[in-house]
């Protein structure tokens, strides 16, 4: 039975590759990735040469039989996202789900790594103790406005993840809801790295003074009632 490594990628700095990474990319007959595109730029960043199979949301249960196939003939599979752990806000959920149910002898190994979650998380200077939930992308229409007012009632930070095409909408949302404290980090590991703190209000109106400018992914951090 073959190996199937589920390997986290930078989220920006192709730098931040561990070890272990770099090794399983080595080391594995093919890699499955939700862009072929995007890892072929860190492959030829280490001079890695490898087979590469796209495998996205959209063909994540086709595809997902070949990857069963591969691994009872005994092969050394590697699944990546664009960036950061796949199965966070990515595809990969689905691949791994499939895998557990055709092959349960089969080994589904984690090389953990980068994650915007946990990069914004551990820079936002914010208590976690008590935990946080994360919600990743909230819907864009349907169940949207239930999900606020849920933010607006916890009494634990929220973690989302927005593009820069909604983030001032979001923030124009969260204005609505009187929350206490909005974190935003953008660009993580990037040269254009932000982090940005204060009032819902207060962010808006810094991001509309600067809305031709605003690019990446964004982490919005919510403290409904900030302790």
């Amino acid at each position: 039975m073959g190996t199937l490594s589920i390997v986290a990628t930078p989220i920006g700095n192709l730098e931040d590759l561990t070890f272990r990474a770099l090794r399983t990319l080595a080391e594995c007959d093919v890699i499955y990735a939700e862009d072929t595109r995007v890892i072929a730029k860190l492959l030829s960043r280490y001079d890695l040469h490898k087979p590469l199979q796209r495998l996205d949301a959209m063909t994540e249960a086709e595809r997902s039989g070949d990857v069963i196939a591969r691994l009872e003939a005994g092969e050394k599979i590697v699944y990546v996202s664009d960036a950061g752990t796949p199965g966070i806000s990515d595809p990969g959920a689905r691949l791994v789900a499939r895998v557990r149910e055709a092959l349960p002898k089969a080994m589904i190994e984690a090389i953990p790594g980068p994650s915007a979650l946990t990069a914004a998380l551990s820079i936002a200077g914010i208590d976690l103790t008590g935990g946080f939930t994360f919600l990743g992308f909230l819907p864009h229409k349907k169940g949207r406005q239930t999900l606020l007012k849920k933010i607006a009632e916890s009494e634990i930070p929220v973690v989302l993840y927005e593009s820069p095409h909604r983030i001032e909408k979001l923030l124009e949302e969260l204005s609505s809801i009187d929350v206490s404290h909005v974190t935003v980090a953008r660009e993580l590991t990037k040269v254009h790295e932000e982090v940005l703190s204060g009032t819902a209000a207060e962010l808006k109106a810094h991001f509309a003074a600067h809305s031709s400018t605003i690019r990446g992914e964004f982490v919005v951090i919510i403290e409904a009632q900030r302790r």
